[in-house]
């Protein structure tokens, strides 16, 4: 069955699945999930000795779900130490439900080896674990989801966590928890708290243990059953690692000049309007650009929302943004923030980005910028497998932020040698139905059902293209992409941020 944006759905798939229809999600009616609860009485004690002994009370058992939070990124050192001390105890059939994965966890490849993990949710797969998925390594197909997503089948229950494991910067013996105390910060915890609130056991491990009450509080001691005292949970240093790293690339600092130029030229850039960046050299350099207009102009941002950089904070302690809403910090001046500004406030996962609750944030943002391994003429977007359909990406939030009013996708017209604009992309992660605006080094592209912007634009003098002249101009430079050979078997599916099929990922051929 093809949906909405024309990808074959194997009917294997059509039991558990209803396919994508449209961005629209509606008003339906959900019943929330609630964890078991352990009471806890007065004397007992939630500090334990070790990893090991916080698994066997735990009560972790074969073919559970176990989660994880991604806050540091590459500098994380807590999903594989825990999986380390699971698979020393024989614990096998496992379901890890990490809100993203990164290059430093490849040591999860070993763990699905020996049958310790069998299945994988996530938002994004790189690195060697990427490419092993790829090529085959699980039997069960890998399920992608958003950050809004992954809320949202937490708080319904479709994703039941057994046991969440949370590295945090400081905590009490208690379980009262932050993340922007002591050596090894990360800012805000907004993808921990869900797993906090909806885990069924929650194991803090933390290498900055303070005494009682540990304020402010991010987790609460009333959703944690155990804390253990750790030598290090990671590495801040790696937090901006990679995507988030801020460019001096020509190429990229023009593309988000024009970006820029999009924004002021269009009517939501006025005093009041809020935005949010992704990640990506260009789609960072924006604020930098932003911050020059906002000046001239006198106009001032209510709120910024979403992975949160240094100089987003900067324009917080400028007065030029009223309110940062945070999700997750990508650089250490941005956890610092948190801690110094009351006007920078921690989120939620659900209330950044859920799309079944009673409004997420997202709900409300006017402009958004996000980056793009591949866009195509349809304005579909890619940004999770790479120009040889290795896994290599991650979802995050790019589908849940691309429904703001103006949604702009920032991407060069190749990268190399290979194609940015394309055809049809790889694989669907956020539908063209989302996408308002694409800039490109040489110019811009509006979706033609954006008549009002493609006007705005024109009288501003924006270079106009369509998105099939955009692509024939990649063409021109690389030529013709050979088409990506794959398999019929599925190791990934793309869910849309409602549950609803999007896209399948098929193994590559050698």
């Amino acid at each position: 069955m093809k949906n909405k944006v024309g990808r074959d759905i194997p009917e294997a798939y059509l039991t558990d699945y209803s396919v994508f229809e449209s961005t629209k999600i509606g008003n339906p009616v959900i019943q929330k999930a609630a964890p078991k609860v352990r009471v806890v009485k007065p004397g007992d004690e939630k500090l334990v000795a070790s990893i090991e002994e916080a698994v066997e009370r735990s009560g972790l058992q074969d073919g559970m779900t176990i989660s994880f939070h991604h806050h540091f990124r590459e500098g994380d050192y807590v999903l594989n130490r825990v999986m380390d001390v699971i698979a020393k105890k024989g614990i096998k059939n496992l379901t890890i439900a990490p809100s993203s994965l990164a290059d430093v966890h490849s040591d999860i490849v070993k763990h699905i080896k020996s049958g310790v993990v069998t299945k994988v949710t996530t938002s994004g797969l790189r690195g060697k674990l990427g490419e092993a998925i790829s090529n085959g390594l699980m039997d069960e197909p890998v399920i992608l989801r958003s950050h809004g997503g992954r809320a949202r089948a937490i708080e319904t229950g479709e994703m039941t966590i057994d046991v969440a494991f949370l590295g945090v910067p400081s905590a009490d013996a208690y379980g009262n928890a932050n993340g922007y105390q002591g050596k090894s910060i990360c800012g805000s915890l907004g993808y921990a708290k869900i797993d906090a609130k909806y885990a069924n056991k929650v194991i803090l491990l933390t290498d900055n243990l303070v005494g009682y009450p540990n304020t402010p509080i991010s987790i609460s001691q009333t959703d944690v059953d155990y804390i253990v005292e750790v030598d290090s949970i990671g590495n801040p240093d790696g937090i901006g690692k990679g995507a988030t790293r801020f460019t001096t690339n020509p190429k990229e600092l023009r593309i988000a000049e024009t970006v820029n130029q999009v924004i002021t030229a269009s009517p939501y850039f006025k005093t009041g309007f809020s935005f949010q960046t992704g990640t990506g050299g260009a789609a960072l350099a924006v604020t930098r650009f932003l911050r020059t207009e906002m000046i001239e102009k006198g106009i001032k941002a209510s709120f910024a929302l979403g992975g949160i950089t240094k100089p987003m904070v900067d324009l917080l302690e400028e007065g030029l943004v009223e309110k940062i809403l945070d999700v997750q910090d990508f650089d250490k001046g941005a956890a610092l923030g948190l801690a110094n500004h009351e006007q920078q406030v921690e989120i939620d996962a659900s209330c950044y980005a859920s799309p079944y609750n009673k409004g997420a944030v997202v709900n409300q943002l006017d402009i958004v910028i996000l980056s793009a391994l591949e866009v195509d003429t349809k304005f579909n977007v890619n940004v999770m497998t790479g120009s040889d359909g290795v896994l290599r990406g991650a979802i995050g939030g790019h589908q849940d932020a691309s429904n703001a009013k103006l949604t702009i996708i920032s991407a060069p017209l190749v990268r190399g040698r290979i194609p940015t604009i394309v055809n049809d992309v790889t694989t669907v992660i956020t539908p063209g139905a989302s996408i308002d605006v694409v800039v490109t080094e040489i110019g811009v592209a509006v979706n033609p059902s954006r008549q009002d912007l493609l006007d705005c634009f024109t009288d501003a003098g924006l270079p106009i293209y369509t998105m099939e002249a955009l692509q024939k101009e990649a063409e021109k430079i690389v030529g013709k992409a050979t088409p990506i050979q794959f398999t019929e078997r599925v190791v990934a599916l793309v869910e849309y941020r409602d549950g609803t099929l999007l896209d399948t990922i098929c193994q590559v051929k050698d």
